[in-house]
C-alpha cells in the first residue's frame, strides 16, 4: 500500500463530449486512478457505459482504470472488461451467486478484484472474502445516480472495515463511493478510508478539474 489518500474521479460526473479532455486533466492534476460506473437498469435503477469507454480510455491515459459493476450476472462480462483494459474489477456482495468464485476468476485474469457492499450490507458480510480482494468500496449513497448526499451513517461502517483489515492484516485499500467533497472527505478518511472516488467535486462546470484535485487533497490532510 502506497501512503497517503488515493483519488478516484468518476467519470459518471464527466462531461461526455470532453470525455478524453477531462481524463486528461484529471491526470495532470496527480489523481490516481480512473473510476468508471457500469449500470445496467437492473441492478440499478440508471444505464451507463460499457466495455467500449473502458476501451477508450485505455488509450487516453496511463492511470488504472477501475471499474465498478453496478451490473447483475457480472460474471459474463469480467472477461470482456478485462480485455478493453480494466485494471481493477470491482463487483457488489449483493448481487452474486458466488463471490468467491468470481473474485477467483477476475485474480485468473491478472486484473485487481474488489467488493462493494451497498449502504444497508453490514461489514461482516466481508469476513469469508476479505483475504482474497484487492479492494474493499463501502457505498455512502445507494448506487445508482450521482449527486446525492453522503450519508454520514456509513462512517461507523468504514471504521469497522478498516478494523477488520487492520485485524487481519490484508493488504487492500479501503475505498469510499457516494457525496465525497472537500467537506465530507475528512470524514471519510479519519474513519479510515485510503482511496476516495470523487464525481462532481472534480468534475463540474464551475471550476477547473485541476481545482476540484486541490481542494480534495487539502481535505485529506488531516
Amino acid at each position: 500500500m502506497s501512503g497517503g489518500v488515493q483519488l478516484a474521479p468518476s467519470i459518471l460526473a464527466a462531461d461526455f463530449a470532453r470525455l478524453g479532455e477531462q481524463v486528461a486533466d484529471a491526470e495532470r492534476a496527480g489523481v490516481d486512478r480512473i473510476h468508471i460506473d457500469v449500470m445496467d437498469g437492473h441492478f440499478v435503477p440508471n444505464l451507463s457505459m460499457g466495455a467500449p469507454v473502458v476501451n477508450s480510455l485505455r488509450r487516453a491515459t496511463r492511470l488504472p482504470l477501475e471499474v465498478h459493476l453496478m451490473i447483475e450476472n457480472p460474471d459474463h462480462f469480467i472477461e470482456q472488461f478485462a480485455q478493453a483494459g480494466a485494471d481493477c474489477l470491482i463487483v457488489h456482495w449483493e448481487g452474486m451467486n458466488d463471490l468467491s468464485r468470481t473474485l477467483r476468476g477476475i485474480k485468473a485474469l491478472g486484473r485487481q478484484a474488489g467488493v462493494a457492499l451497498n449502504p444497508a450490507t453490514p461489514a461482516w458480510a466481508l469476513d469469508e472474502v476479505l483475504d482474497d480482494v484487492d479492494q474493499v468500496l463501502v457505498m455512502t449513497v445507494n448506487p445508482g445516480f450521482s449527486r446525492q448526499a453522503f450519508l454520514s451513517a456509513m462512517l461507523g461502517k468504514i471504521a469497522r472495515i478498516r478494523r477488520m483489515i487492520a485485524q487481519r492484516k490484508v493488504a487492500c485499500h479501503l475505498e469510499v463511493d457516494g457525496g465525497i467533497d472537500h467537506a465530507t472527505a475528512p470524514s471519510a478518511v479519519a474513519a479510515g478510508a485510503d482511496l476516495l472516488v470523487a464525481g462532481s467535486a472534480i468534475f463540474n462546470e464551475s471550476d477547473a478539474v485541476a481545482a476540484g484535485v486541490d481542494r480534495l487533497r487539502k481535505a485529506t490532510r488531516i
